[in-house]
């Protein structure tokens, strides 16, 4: 009796697995994670940007793909070197999925990815650089390129080959071919002739090892990898993601930079608080707190650039001209917006690429430069006495004399011959005393410095006019 129980238990053991063994078969027959990730616009920092998330969403989901579907005409070579960099240190493995174009950045990102797939009729290459007018950069910046490509076609490493007694050693992706889609002077037998910069269709990538294969969607592309069981799961960016990508756009930057610094001059053109610095705050709050967030604008270089502004306002209502402290906070204001385009770590920017310094150089530069002549010009339209939008909020009536106005005691233009000591620099304006009254007071020619005796030549508009007395 005790045999056949025995007997019986241990039957029934063998019959039904142990929990153990139950997860193991789940782990086995639980699908791999495949990640989907669209890039099918310009390369720009909101890409970039992007590409972190997914591959952040990559990491989490313990995928054991990524899929980069890729149809872009290129873009600025900073953020395509950072996707490229992205992908080349990536754990996981990254295909890419051609489908029609990837063109100067674009090529750089497929080539860096561990296999390359194209549709049939997609093309791969043109990747020199050029400016916003197509125009080819200097060769600095090709140089540049052209050391990408070789590299990012040399981290792909070389294949071993066995032919008879010969053994030969030949790159999987050949750095020379990779570098002729950035220069046009070189010259590849049977491949590309110079005065031309390469760009191959699908069968020419293929026969020269640039493409694994070509296919006609997604789901091919995926089957190449042999997952067995899997499941896609695509990364869509939230809609705070594509705001925030929105604001980095060197464009919108340009923009908002436009509507902080306008915003500060039509303020100090009208009387108070009011709309204008509205606008201003509210610009700089959507042009800095992207940056922040991307981790480019440091706290330092945001009260730099708050430090200008008091400098700048100190300059304008306290003290009389325009000298040191109005220079000081231009050049601060500047420097808090350019620095916070850029990734440098405090003043070192050896991180930083010219293009990138460049590019944050002339966006808020530029913005400078377009406030200071449409102010000139919008004043006169927008606060105009007839027909002016804004024109109950500046003062466009003038209080003659001949009227009755009297703007200051009439007493002061019997100052005319007097001597008195300039109390504060004037360069040109600023205050002198005469008989222990002090005035509002502009030097007839050059600097007077405080404390040098002054003579009164002249009183106009609620000044008097001063010179050196010798």
């Amino acid at each position: 009796m005790k045999i056949r129980l025995l007997t019986l238990l241990i039957l029934l053991l063998a019959y039904f697995p142990s929990k153990a063994d139950d997860a193991d078969s789940l782990s086995t027959n639980s699908p791999k994670v495949v990640l989907r990730f669209n890039i099918d616009e310009n390369i720009a920092p909101a890409v970039w940007r992007k590409t972190k998330q997914a591959f952040a969403e990559a990491d989490s989901l313990d995928a054991s793909l990524i899929v980069i579907h890729l149809n872009t005409y290129g873009g600025t070579v900073l953020d395509a070197d950072s996707i490229r960099t992205k992908i080349l240190n990536s754990k996981i493995p990254v295909y890419a999925f051609v489908d029609n174009n990837a063109a100067s950045a674009g090529a750089l990102i497929a080539l860096s990815c561990d296999s390359v797939y194209m549709r049939e009729g997609a093309n791969m290459g043109a990747a020199t650089v050029v400016n916003q007018t197509g125009q080819a950069m200097p060769d600095k910046y090709q140089s540049y390129m052209r050391s990408i490509m070789r590299a990012t076609a040399e981290a792909h490493g070389k294949d071993t080959i066995i032919s008879g007694q010969d053994t030969i050693v030949k790159w999987r992706r050949d750095p020379k071919i990779a570098e002729a889609m950035v220069d046009q002077s070189l010259y590849i037998p049977g491949i590309i002739d110079t005065g031309k910069v390469l760009t191959m269709t699908p069968t020419e990538a293929i026969k020269y090892g640039f493409c694994e294969g070509m296919v006609s969607n997604i789901q091919q592309v995926i089957d190449k990898a042999h997952l067995g069981n899997y499941v896609i799961k695509e990364y869509k960016p939230t809609v705070l993601e594509e705001f925030i990508g929105f604001l980095v756009h060197p464009m919108v930057s340009g923009i908002l930079i436009l509507a902080i610094l306008g915003g500060i001059y039509f303020e100090l053109q009208t009387p108070g608080i009011g709309f204008p610095l509205g606008v201003a705050v509210f610009a700089a709050l959507l042009y800095f707190a992207p940056l922040y967030l991307e981790g480019l604008a440091a706290n330092w270089e945001i009260l730099l650039f708050i430090i200008g502004l008091i400098l700048i306002a100190v300059e304008i209502f306290i003290i009389p001209g325009f000298g040191v402290a109005g220079i000081l906070g231009i050049i601060f204001a500047m420097g808090g917006l350019i620095l916070s385009m850029v990734g440098n770590d405090k003043l070192n920017f050896e991180g930083v690429s010219a293009e990138a310094l460049t590019r944050a150089v002339v966006t808020v530069l530029g913005a400078f430069i377009v406030v200071f002549f449409f102010a000139l010009y919008a004043t006169k339209i927008i606060f105009a006495a007839h027909g002016g939008p804004f024109r109950n909020l500046a003062l466009n009536t003038a209080e003659n004399r001949d009227e009755g106005f009297v703007g200051v005691d009439a007493g002061t233009g019997l100052m005319i011959g007097k001597t008195g000591v300039a109390v504060t620099v004037l360069r040109p304006a600023g205050k002198v005393q005469v008989e222990n009254d002090i005035y509002d007071a502009r030097a007839e020619s050059g600097f007077i410095e405080r404390g040098e005796k002054v003579k009164v030549i002249q009183y106009q508009a609620g000044q008097l006019h001063v010179v050196r007395k010798k």
